[in-house]
């Protein structure tokens, strides 16, 4: 007996110490990154805090100035501009885009033959690069493009896709035929995990196509569409690629996104010191929308 007491000490030790050299290990393996995130991560943002205070000027050097970039921001009347686009710009996005990718994905889900190769061509437009997308579009939106030469066909008057009423539409629609691949692929998946028992039990009581989507898939992947929804939010609070590369922010800043405007201080203005003032806000309202995002997922998860 006390040879077996003696002998349970020595093999909680050998365990406890192993345990310790595999997180030592897998501490030394992730160090690298870590490393490297504080320093190309982190390290610029708090940065970008610090210089928001300054006036940057690499030739005379920084001089202190307080809130003066924040006041100058809230005075410029590019600000409240860009939030309006910015605004349009996602809401847009929800109702233009939002609704395809559930929609393709359940219609894909439906098909008793060649899923797999509509998944693939579905995912075939965000395997574009975005200078071949974007000249793409450029000739697509032409005046003399293929969509205003298929429109006068039908005698349908020219469309102006560059205006300011519609510019803002037509970046849009872009993105939203480039990105919709990979958030169709996310729904499919989650479509998949849907308890096949419910399935059998709808065909039992003879359920059309459109009770089994009503009141199986879209019940099952309701938590999934939020969480999305918040995150294309967030993403698309801080577009600007497609709208610096199509309109630079015109006509008449009808493009002008928050971001762009930013970029703009920062790399045709050269005020680094304003820049990093916009980017500070920006971050901050970024994070709110971010623990929103992490809330919901914590909950969807518990469900």
């Amino acid at each position: 007996m006390d040879a077996e007491l003696s002998v349970q000490p020595v093999v909680g030790n050998r365990v406890a110490k192993k345990k310790m050299n595999w997180y030592l290990w897998g501490t030394l393996f992730i160090l690298p990154e870590v490393v490297l995130f504080i320093i190309f991560l982190w390290v610029p943002i708090f940065k970008g805090i610090f210089y928001s205070f300054y006036t940057v000027d690499f030739v005379e050097g920084n001089h202190f100035t307080g809130l003066a970039n924040y006041v100058s921001i809230l005075k410029d009347d590019l600000l409240w501009i860009s939030i309006k686009n910015t605004l349009m710009y996602m809401a847009l996005g929800i109702i233009l885009g939002f609704w395809i990718p559930p929609l393709v994905a359940i219609a894909v889900s439906e098909l008793r033959r060649f899923q797999g190769a509509a998944r693939i061509i579905s995912y075939l437009p965000s395997a574009v690069p975005a200078i071949v997308l974007y000249g793409m579009w450029m000739w697509f939106y032409d005046a003399v493009g293929p969509i205003n030469s298929f429109l006068q066909k039908f005698g349908i008057p020219q469309v102006s896709f560059f205006s300011p009423k519609m510019a803002m539409v037509s970046i849009v629609i872009l993105e939203t035929w480039q990105s919709f691949g990979a958030a169709t692929l996310i729904y499919i998946a989650a479509i998949v995990g849907i308890p096949k028992d419910l399935y059998e039990a709808a065909e039992i009581d003879g359920a059309s196509v459109w009770q089994r989507v009503r009141y199986i898939i879209l019940p099952s992947i309701k938590t999934l569409m939020m969480l999305l929804l918040l995150l294309q939010l967030i993403t698309t609070s801080q577009g600007f690629q497609a709208q610096l590369s199509m309109t630079d922010g015109g006509p008449d800043n009808a493009t002008l996104t928050y971001l762009l405007w930013l970029n703009h201080t920062a790399f045709r203005d050269l005020d680094f010191g304003k820049a990093s003032a916009m980017g500070s806000l920006m971050f901050f309202v970024l994070i709110l929308m971010s623990i929103v995002y992490n809330v919901m997922q914590r909950r969807s998860e518990k469900a």
